[in-house]
């Protein structure tokens, strides 16, 4: 019992904030389902480095001395000194990806750029509020809609906020079927989400899906650099799905390699959620920044929509233009059901897939090319 009542008493009110975050991750994970692979070890990682004296930070050995905990050590190894986590992830998700309903609608392309409005929005309302530039870039990048991107460019660019960050990114990708709707409701009338949009169901050549991961490589690696590692990743997984030769690989980067690199990182990211770190007044203000920044992308992706249909015969249903964010398959899902509901009888789902997939190669894009601007303005 002594032993207990010391520990209790080593407890600060800060710590004890993080055991409630810690378990409502957690309940969140498990209760409402909300990307629980990742969530819910963030949140027993965040009880786990909150601890007294815990040993996953540091412990110290008889005859060897202080030595570097897992968490830590995980941190130390995949994260801060190579990024390797973030960007092995990336295979995985590029396996999973279908690029056929982009393919087939390359226009969806804009859709896709347009989305990452809230991006630099976000940078802008960051630095208004006192962030410096390394910090409000990697809080802005929150409104890329995609987890791994939100950590890497964080890392790269050596923010303080990382733990925050991850947080915010992922609470809010999971919240992606209650934001995105008010959002979309706030700029369109119930006649455009009504608008129905034809559909061309003629099959994308495999040739073709072979070429694209090929092609977008060399793309983006000539005009952003910065982003080859993460769309390079990216691309290589998909290549890995759409070659035909790797069914196993392709199975196994879809699954195994993503669960685990998933776990890993989950737990790992809980390294900048101690207490000193996490429960600050900026940690809130990163929390509303993130909120700001989904909102903004899916706003931006509407206007984009409604603009081009200005000069286009054919209407685009302005709540296709909000699938652009990266939260795949999410986003395009919340569109569909969300044309359901003005419309029982129509389907959206192939186009907002298509700008849903294009979201996730222009969401990799704009973090490299936040890296290059600031790394290049900052010298």
């Amino acid at each position: 019992m002594e032993f207990l009542t010391e520990g209790l008493r080593m407890v600060t009110w800060q710590q004890g904030v993080m055991y409630l975050v810690g378990m409502l991750l957690i309940w969140l994970a498990i209760e409402k389902k909300y990307e629980p692979a990742l969530l819910l070890p963030m949140g027993f990682g965040a009880i786990l480095v909150n601890l007294p004296s815990t040993g996953v930070l540091n412990q110290v050995l008889t005859g060897v001395g202080e030595t570097n905990g897992i968490i830590q050590w995980l941190f130390e190894v995949g994260i801060e000194a190579s990024e390797a986590l973030p960007v092995l992830l990336f295979i995985g998700i590029g396996a999973m990806i279908d690029f056929g309903p982009l393919l087939m609608n390359p226009k969806m392309f804009l859709f896709g750029a347009g989305a990452q409005f809230g991006i630099f929005a976000a940078i802008l309302l960051a630095v208004l509020l006192g962030f410096d530039l390394r910090d409000a870039a990697s809080i802005g990048i929150i409104g890329a809609a995609d987890g791994p991107t939100s950590i890497l460019v964080s890392q790269m660019l050596k923010s303080n906020y990382i733990g925050p960050i991850a947080v915010a990114a992922y609470s809010y990708m999971a919240l992606v079927p209650v934001l995105q709707p008010f959002a979309i409701r706030l700029v369109t009338t119930k006649k455009e989400r009504a608008i129905r949009m034809k559909y061309d169901a003629s099959e994308v050549s495999k040739r073709t899906r072979i070429i694209f991961p090929i092609a977008v490589t060399f793309v983006v690696g000539l005009i952003a650099p910065s982003s080859v590692a993460l769309v390079g990743f990216l691309m290589f997984g998909n290549l890995i799905r759409e070659c035909g030769v790797l069914g196993t690989m392709s199975d196994t980067a879809q699954n195994t390699l993503t669960n685990l690199i998933t776990l890993l990182l989950g737990i790992t990211i809980s390294f900048s959620m101690q207490a000193e770190r996490f429960v600050t007044v900026e940690t809130l203000l990163i929390m509303v920044i993130g909120m700001f920044a989904f909102v903004a992308d899916t706003i931006g992706g509407v206007l984009l929509a409604k603009f081009i249909n200005l000069f286009s015969k054919e209407k685009v249903n302005p709540m296709v233009g909000a699938a652009g964010i990266s939260a795949f398959p999410m986003s395009s899902r919340v569109v569909q059901k969300m044309a359901l509901e003005e419309d029982p009888g129509n389907i959206l789902l192939m186009h907002a897939a298509g700008a849903n997939v294009s979201g996730q190669i222009a969401s990799v894009v704009a973090g490299g090319m936040v890296i290059h601007l600031v790394t290049g303005f900052l010298g």
